[in-house]
C-alpha cells in the first residue's frame, strides 16, 4: 500500500467528457482521459482494505488493489500484466462496464469510491500506446480443434484462452464482422471499434481462426462441426428480444432496439445503406422517438437517436422511479437500486416511470402514437407481484418511431440451439452448470449470455475464460487417455 493516507489527501476525480452539444455532432468516443499523473493520484486513494469488497463486486475477479498500487508507483508495465491475469480485454470493460466494483468500494460508503474504471482504462490504453500488448502464442500445439459459435466477449475470451493453451479454436460468426454485441450492439461513441480490431489481430497471430458469415445451424450443421472438431462451444449470446404484443405491434415504425443500433454501427463502419439496412432503413431523423425500456440498450437508443437528428426522444420505464440515493446500510457492498442518469440521457430525453404501453396507433399502416397508462404493482392470484394498468390513468403520446428495448429472453431457438439438441432452462438459456459449462449434449459446452441470460460484458469475459479452462481440462484428459 503505497500511500496509506491517500484517500484522505486526494479527492475523487473521474474522467471528464466533451459537452453534449459538441459530441452529438458525431459518433466518436467523447470521454476525456485525465492522463497518467492524475490517474496515479487517483490510484493512491485505494485503501487496500483487509477485505477487498471491490473483488466481490467485480465479476471478472480483477485484482484491483494490486494494480491500483502499481499505478500509484508508476509501474505501468506490471499493472497491465496484473490486469491481464484476469481480464482479456480491459480496454473494453474500462469503457462500457457499469463498474459494480466502484459500488462495492469501501469509500463508496461516503459516495467517493476509487475511480477504478478509469484507472483500468488508462492502464490498458497506455499499454497499447507503449507497445506492451503482444501476442502470446503457445509453445506447441495439442492437435485438438474447438469450434466456438459466437464472437461476442464470451466467445472471444474463450477462444483466446484456448489458443494460449495450445489448442486450435475457430470462431464462427453469422454476421459479416467479428465482435457480436461489442461490434453491433454497443454504439461507437461508447466503444470505438478500433479497440476490437486490434484485439482480433492479436488473437489471429496467437492462432485463433475467424469465420464470418457462417450461421451455424443454417449455413453449416452442428453435426458437420462435431465431425470436424473435438469440442463445440456455444457462446452466441442472449439474442431473443422481449416483444410487446399489444394491438398495433405490426405497424411500420415499431422496431426492436438492436435492429436500429446495428444499422447505425454498420453505417459508421462504412457500409452502404443497402448493406447496412437490407430490410429497410430505420432512422430517427426528424421524428418523435419513443424508447420503451429503461436499461443500457434503451440509453444507447437515446444517444443514437439524438445523433441522427430526432425531434424529440422520450423514454418509458414500466417500473417505478427508483430513489435518488440508496440506503447504504442495507445495500452496500452490493449493486444498489437508485436513479442513474446515463451520458445519453444527459444529452436530451424525457424520462417517465411507471408507464405501461397498451396500444400502438397509426395511420396508413405507420405508427403515429402510443396509448399508455400508469402502472402499479399488485399481488397476483398466485401471490407473486404483477404489473397492471391503473384504471383511469390512460394517456397518449405522439411517436413516429418506437424502439423496443425491454431486454432479452434467452438464446434464439432457431439455428444452432435447435440443431445441437441441447436442453434449455426455464429462462430460455442453454442449460449448463456454472463452473462445468457442459450441456446435455456430449462434447458441447456453453458460456456467456447464451448460458446465463442477458448480463454484463464482464460476466461474459469471465464465463468465456472459465469455460475455456473446463474445455482444456476435458481435452487434456482425452490426450492422457490416448497416450
Amino acid at each position: 500500500m503505497g500511500n496509506p493516507t491517500g484517500f484522505l489527501e486526494v479527492d475523487r476525480r473521474d474522467r471528464g467528457a466533451v459537452p453534449p452539444e459538441e459530441r452529438l455532432r458525431n459518433f466518436d468516443e467523447f470521454v476525456e482521459e485525465p492522463g497518467k499523473d492524475v490517474v496515479a493520484k487517483q490510484a493512491s486513494r485505494c485503501m487496500e482494505c483487509g477485505i477487498p469488497f471491490c473483488h466481490g463486486g467485480c465479476p471478472v475477479n480483477n485484482l484491483i488493489p494490486d494494480w491500483n498500487d502499481l499505478v500509484y508507483k508508476q509501474d505501468w508495465k506490471a499493472a497491465i500484466d496484473r490486469l491481464h491475469q484476469t481480464n482479456n480485454f480491459p480496454e473494453f470493460t474500462g469503457r462500457i462496464c457499469p463498474a459494480p466494483c466502484e459500488a462495492a468500494c469501501t469509500l463508496n460508503l461516503v459516495d467517493a469510491p476509487v475511480t477504478i474504471k478509469s484507472i483500468e482504462c488508462e492502464i490498458a490504453d497506455n499499454a497499447w500506446r507503449e507497445g506492451w500488448v503482444k501476442p502470446q502464442s503457445a509453445r506447441r500445439g495439442t492437435g485438438k480443434r474447438i469450434a466456438i459459435v459466437g464472437s461476442g466477449p464470451a466467445g472471444l475470451a474463450c477462444a483466446q484462452q484456448l489458443a494460449r493453451a495450445g489448442h486450435a479454436p475457430t470462431v464462427f460468426e453469422k454476421n459479416d464482422r467479428i465482435g457480436g454485441l461489442l461490434r453491433y450492439g454497443i454504439p461507437d461513441f461508447k466503444l470505438d471499434k478500433s479497440h476490437l480490431d486490434r484485439r482480433m489481430q492479436q488473437m489471429e497471430i496467437e492462432g485463433v481462426i475467424f469465420r464470418c458469415g457462417m450461421n451455424v445451424g443454417v449455413d453449416v450443421s452442428v453435426e458437420r462441426l462435431m465431425d470436424d472438431y473435438d469440442v463445440l462451444v456455444l457462446a452466441g449470446g442472449a439474442e431473443q428480444p422481449r416483444d410487446l404484443p399489444v394491438p398495433g405491434r405490426d405497424l411500420d415504425g415499431v422496431h426492436f432496439a438492436m435492429d436500429f443500433l446495428t444499422q447505425q454501427n454498420k453505417r459508421n463502419a462504412g457500409d452502404a445503406e443497402e448493406r447496412a439496412a437490407p430490410q429497410g432503413t430505420i432512422s430517427a431523423a426528424g421524428k418523435h422517438v419513443l424508447v420503451i425500456g429503461g436499461g443500457d440498450t434503451g440509453s444507447d437508443c437515446i444517444g443514437t437517436s439524438n445523433r441522427q437528428g430526432a425531434l424529440s426522444v422520450t423514454q418509458f420505464e414500466i417500473m417505478p422511479q427508483p430513489p435518488l440515493r440508496e440506503n447504504k446500510a442495507l445495500t452496500w457492498p452490493h449493486w444498489p437500486l437508485k436513479l442513474r442518469t446515463s451520458s445519453s440521457q444527459e444529452e436530451g430525453a424525457e424520462r417517465d416511470f411507471s408507464v405501461v404501453t397498451t396500444e400502438f396507433v397509426g395511420e396508413d399502416g405507420r405508427v403515429t402514437g402510443v396509448r399508455c397508462a400508469r402502472s402499479e404493482m399488485v399481488p397476483g392470484p398466485d401471490g407473486r407481484t404483477i404489473i397492471q394498468p391503473v384504471p383511469g390513468s390512460e394517456f397518449e403520446i405522439k411517436a413516429d418511431l418506437v424502439l423496443l428495448a425491454m431486454g432479452f429472453t434467452g438464446a434464439r431457438r432457431e439455428g444452432v440451439v435447435a440443431d445441437s439438441g441441447v436442453d434449455l432452462a426455464p429462462s430460455g438459456a442453454v442449460r449448463a452448470d456454472f463452473g462445468g459449462f457442459q450441456t446435455s449434449t456430449p462434447r458441447i459446452f456453453a458460456c456467456g449470455d447464451m448460458r446465463r441470460g442477458q448480463s454484463l460484458v464482464v460476466w461474459a469475459i469471465r464465463e468465456g475464460r472459465e469455460c475455456a479452462e473446463r474445455v482444456d481440462a476435458f481435452l487434456s484428459a482425452e490426450i492422457q487417455r490416448a497416450a
